[in-house]
């Protein structure tokens, strides 16, 4: 078929309508991805809230356990729970002299090391 304008042959549509189509679909898979590290983003905060305040409320009750026990052992309604917030005390002390955020930050370096690389599922 020849047309009189180049710009609208049967070819150029095809190329244009092949174009559009891959756009379209390259926006919908970065579209499902997005959607796929949200829900995963989302479990992993969901389940990290709930372990916590689990180990919240493991803490708070062994913490009230020692300090009950304490009080049997010395024969006293105030000393124990004394000598736990002392330990907690102590512990506070430690991780604010002792303990620098440069720990912290290697071992979330070496947990968070290229994570988005090794979940890319796209090849380059």
């Amino acid at each position: 078929m020849a047309f009189d304008n180049d710009a609208k042959t049967p070819r150029n549509d095809s190329l244009f309508g092949n174009l559009k189509g891959y756009l379209d679909t390259r926006i919908d898979i970065l579209r499902l991805e997005a959607q796929e590290k949200a829900k995963t983003a989302f479990v992993g905060a969901a389940h990290g809230i709930t372990m916590a305040v689990i180990g919240l409320f493991f803490l708070i009750f062994v913490s009230v356990f020692a300090g009950l026990a304490l009080n049997s052992a010395l024969d006293s309604s105030f000393w124990g729970f004394g000598i736990v917030a002392g330990f907690y005390l102590l512990l506070l002390i430690i991780f604010l002299v002792g303990v620098d955020k440069k720990v912290f930050q290697g071992v979330a370096d070496k947990l968070l090391d290229n994570t988005i690389y090794k979940s890319d599922k796209r090849q380059a």
